[in-house]
């Protein structure tokens, strides 16, 4: 029996790091692979466990068909390892924290991938992506008017979507992606 692809989507500054290293030791004890994702960033840049990797190292590896999925955004290039279709073969659910635009694309190569929205308040959200300082205030706004479009249309179109709200106690939000995990997808 084929493992299930868990593709953890979100804003950025909903917590999708916070909430791989959280639940990491729990969903390895079950089984559940997480894709180390590889990314065209420095590795003192990362907020993750990634693999960084320079612009012409990507693309080498995208060229030799290392990645089960690829795709850009915000400037970087993000591929999740071609690994992972081993490892779903082999029974094991497989959770990689992917991309919304990348979303229809993913869901073409695996019809079957169970998506995981991780949603947070906006005024929380404002609030954490003013303290990174990375965005001027006008640029945060326009971010939050996309998330918001993005998580109604994703409600419309997708009813087994699982939506987890993070604008708690990062251990709640846990607990939930496990829960839900226990039952089986579709």
């Amino acid at each position: 029996m084929a493992g299930r692809l868990i593709y953890l989507i979100g804003p950025s500054g909903s917590g999708k790091d916070s909430l791989l290293d959280a639940a990491r030791e729990q969903l390895t004890a079950r089984g559940c692979r997480i894709a180390r994702r590889v990314i065209t960033r420095s590795a003192e840049a990362m907020g993750e466990a990634a693999l960084a990797v320079s612009a012409a190292q990507f693309e080498q590896m995208r060229g030799d068909g290392a990645f089960a999925l690829h795709w850009q955004a915000n400037g970087l290039h993000y591929g999740i390892p071609r690994v992972i279709d081993q490892w779903l073969g082999e029974g094991h659910d497989v959770l990689v924290n992917g991309s919304r635009g990348y979303l229809n694309t993913a869901r073409q190569r695996y019809p079957n991938l169970q998506v995981v929205l991780l949603s947070v308040e906006q005024d929380i959200l404002r609030q954490r992506l003013l303290a990174r300082g990375r965005e001027s205030q006008e640029e945060v706004e326009a971010r939050l008017a996309r998330n918001a479009r993005f998580a109604s249309e994703a409600r419309e179109a997708d009813p087994g979507l699982l939506v987890l709200d993070n604008s708690g106690p990062l251990a709640d939000t846990v607990s939930r992606l496990l829960a839900h995990l226990e039952r089986p997808c579709n």
